[in-house]
């Protein structure tokens, strides 16, 4: 089970992510977090950096699609201004909103990227489907949740466990 909460990847931020060598290994598609992995948890709308950032996903030629836990009106709110799919009330880690992310993309396990904050719903999720899982640090922790806020203590305890 502690293997599966294992990312194949750990970065700082989703700007620190060789998408360049993501396009080589195959992928093509990135399902993506909202909530303190493109922007803190309370920020309505996308900063001009991830607009930038975005560009660059697709000038390289990737699909994205944000599966967020949260619901529809804060993910419809971010998502239609920059044109992105979307699937709220995701009920991460359930492998449900991971293949419908997979159908509207038309793309396999293995041409897909995972990219959460969350080890209990992002990481978890995606590799039990067998996607490539970036994990990244939380954009804020201050504006977090009651139930992210449990799964980040449990995340705790998780990593004390594996470090031994």
């Amino acid at each position: 089970m502690l293997k599966k909460l294992i990312p194949s990847l750990q970065v700082t931020t989703i700007y620190d992510i060789d998408l360049n060598d993501l396009w080589q290994k195959g992928c093509r598609g990135i399902i993506t977090d909202l909530d303190n992995t493109l922007v803190g948890a309370k920020a309505p709308l996308a900063t001009p950096e991830l607009i930038d950032w975005l560009k660059v996903v697709g000038q390289i030629g990737f699909q994205v699609v944000i599966v967020s836990n949260n619901r529809e009106a804060r993910v419809t709110r971010f998502a239609e201004p920059l044109s992105l799919p979307f699937i709220y009330r995701a009920r991460k880690p359930t492998s449900l909103s991971f293949r419908r992310a997979l159908q509207m993309m038309k793309l396999q396990p293995e041409q897909t990227v995972v990219i959460g904050d969350q080890m209990l719903t992002d990481v978890l999720g995606g590799n039990r489907m067998g996607l490539y899982t970036i994990l990244v640090k939380p954009i804020s922790l201050v504006d977090e949740g009651f139930f992210t806020k449990v799964n980040r203590r449990i995340e705790k305890a998780a990593l004390t466990i594996m470090k031994r």
